[in-house]
């Protein structure tokens, strides 16, 4: 199978076309190689390539930027999304797409399934949205992840490109203090495990649609960030701090597990996140 991966130098791209390669021709093209805002180029490169398969990895992942450049991150999350997926159509190729917990308004009690009807609160998660929507214009597969963790420095080379959780790593390894959210509840995905799935996805081709793509359980980021650092034997001063308390130009939702039990129906089960916790750390353990 031909797989293009798209913004292939990013911390979730990277790790899937890692993952991938063992079991496919891997097309991996960057930003500066493909730019998802020029329509006619993206129709051009799909039908060069002629994938079996697209995985886009290319997202406007700033959230409190967005608030204030609006069109760079429509016509990268949204509108990119449908000059892939309509080239994806002219060859036949199935899409899959990534999208993010941010749709929802974070105002649930229990994990969101699939079926939850979405309420972004921000720019970012809007143009996120409505890329889900654009993917669906052809063979696709959508998949919510969130707090991504993992890759970052230990993949690139020593240069940090991780999430919020990769710098938490690197600011205790180096005996710093670190802040982390005691009222904000998640459902983390670390890179390698969404590599993982995405690679089952293409090999058994399950019903096509929308997955959240999150590991087993949820906790709140302080109750990771402890978890983390019991993995990485750090004595490390970790702040209880409220998400209001930033006072951040976008709104992010408070509580935002997700369900991957559609997921698991389908024979791709997600690990724990304490079990992604304790993989990755020792992953650090063996970069340094």
């Amino acid at each position: 199978m031909t797989v293009l991966v798209t913004g292939a130098d990013g911390q979730l791209a990277y790790a899937v076309r890692a993952r991938l390669r063992s079991e496919h021709h891997v097309v991996a093209l960057t930003r500066s190689e493909l730019d998802l805002t020029c329509f006619s180029d993206v129709q051009e490169c799909v039908r060069e390539i002629h994938p079996t398969a697209i995985v886009n990895g290319a997202a406007y992942n700033d959230v409190d930027s967005a608030e204030d450049d609006p069109v760079t991150a429509m016509r990268v999350n949204a509108f990119g999304v449908r000059a892939l997926a309509r080239a994806a159509s002219t060859v036949g190729a199935t899409l899959v797409h990534f999208s993010t917990d941010f749709v929802f308004d974070g105002r649930s009690k229990e994990p969101y399934r699939e079926d939850a009807p979405p309420n972004p609160q921000s720019v970012y998660a809007t143009s996120k949205l409505l890329g889900e929507w654009f993917a669906g214009e052809t063979a696709h597969y959508v998949l919510r992840v969130e707090s991504l963790f993992g890759g970052g420095a230990q993949a690139h080379g020593g240069r940090t490109r991780g999430g919020s959780l990769d710098r938490i790593a690197e600011a205790m390894l180096d005996g710093h203090e670190v802040r982390a959210f005691i009222d904000r509840t998640v459902s983390p995905s670390y890179v390698d495990d969404v590599a993982d799935a995405t690679a089952a996805l293409l090999l058994s081709s399950p019903p096509q649609g929308l997955y959240h793509c999150v590991a087993s359980g949820m906790a709140t980021w302080m109750e990771v960030v402890l978890e983390l650092a019991r993995c990485l034997n750090c004595d490390a001063r970790v702040i209880p701090v409220k998400l209001g308390d930033l006072k951040l130009k976008a709104c992010r939702p408070l509580f935002c597990a997700l369900s991957n039990s559609k997921l698991a129906s389908v024979g791709i089960p997600m690990p724990t996140w304490q079990d992604a916790v304790a993989r990755y750390a020792s992953r650090r353990f063996e970069m340094t």
